[in-house]
């Protein structure tokens, strides 16, 4: 199975000639490969990311529907983690991304 998680893009940089961005998962921020988004997405706006990569662009209301989608299945005592990444990111969103 495969799963993408949605982040909000806070900054973008070039790395050797790469596009890569820093994208916020509800207060977790890790550099993020935006190659396959690049000319489509800026600073403030929303990624599904899988494996470190931004695979497309989502608004925030498909973002928070995936967050929440994600705390109902966290519900699981094994995917504790997850439910405290969707509660941190449904906490966040709509703040400004710096």
């Amino acid at each position: 199975m495969c799963l993408g998680i949605p982040g909000r893009i806070i900054a973008a940089h070039d790395d050797q000639g790469l596009p890569m961005g820093t994208v916020d998962f509800g207060g977790v921020r890790r550099d993020v490969c935006l190659a396959y988004v690049a000319g489509e997405v800026s600073v403030g706006d929303y990624v599904i990311v899988h494996v470190g990569f931004a695979i497309s662009r989502v608004d925030e209301a498909e973002a928070r529907r995936t967050f929440e989608a994600l705390r109902e299945m966290s519900q699981l005592d094994e995917l504790e983690w997850m439910r405290a990444t969707a509660d941190a990111a449904l906490d966040t969103l709509g703040e400004d991304p710096t």
